[in-house]
């Protein structure tokens, strides 16, 4: 049995939850995180020693960060439809899913803090316009690479790629400040939109 310990509403357990429906897995979650069980207790940390969600058990196998645990779940469980395994396909869908971790997540930190989350110690407004511009200057990358290929991100079809920056570009559309107009952005939504597992993990755990 696969246990996913993390909030629903946590983009990164989300990036999980999509993956399992995606590949037709079967799992239990239980709520850990933030106004539920706290991930700083001995018995959470023994699993994580970040304290941070999501972890996956797989038996008696521990996993944690978000991005390593969906490779490995499309590795395991027959995903090679959304993984591949020949070397240059998997390179270009890694390519994109390590792009989000760095540069994208990067860029947004300080907007979605500040405009979403309201945290008091991100309030500079300076710095909100810095985050937001840095922000809109990755989604217009990715505006580009979805002009290229017409619909999905790394290739003609879905692959893992298209999870993280799936929820990202939720994200993005959901956030409260001036965005560019990025038609190819906005069809991909739209697209992704189609898709269950999109519908019922892709908006903050709500279907």
């Amino acid at each position: 049995m696969i246990t996913i310990f993390g909030k629903a509403s946590s983009i990164n357990v989300r990036k999980v939850l999509w993956t399992c429906a995606e590949l037709g897995l079967r799992f239990e979650r239980e709520d850990w995180g933030s106004g539920f069980q706290s991930t700083d207790t001995p018995e959470f940390l023994a699993m994580n020693p970040n304290g941070l969600v999501p972890v996956l058990r797989d038996g008696d196998f521990v996993l944690w960060e978000s991005n390593t645990i969906i490779r490995y779940l499309a590795s395991r469980y027959d995903g090679e439809w959304l993984y591949p395994s020949e070397v240059r396909h998997r390179a270009h869908v890694d390519q994109w899913i390590d792009w989000q971790a760095s540069d994208l997540n990067r860029s947004w930190s300080y907007a979605f803090m500040a405009l979403v989350r309201k945290s008091p110690v991100h309030q500079d407004a300076e710095q909100i316009a810095a985050s937001a511009a840095a922000w809109g200057k990755c989604m217009t990358v990715l505006d580009r690479q979805l002009e290229k290929t017409g619909s999905y991100l790394a290739s003609g079809q879905f692959t893992l790629a298209d999870i993280p920056i799936g929820l990202s570009v939720h994200r993005w559309m959901s956030t409260p400040l001036a965005r560019p107009i990025l038609p190819a952005v906005s069809a991909y939504y739209e697209l992704l939109t189609q898709r269950v597992g999109y519908r019922n993990h892709g908006r903050n755990g709500v279907p």
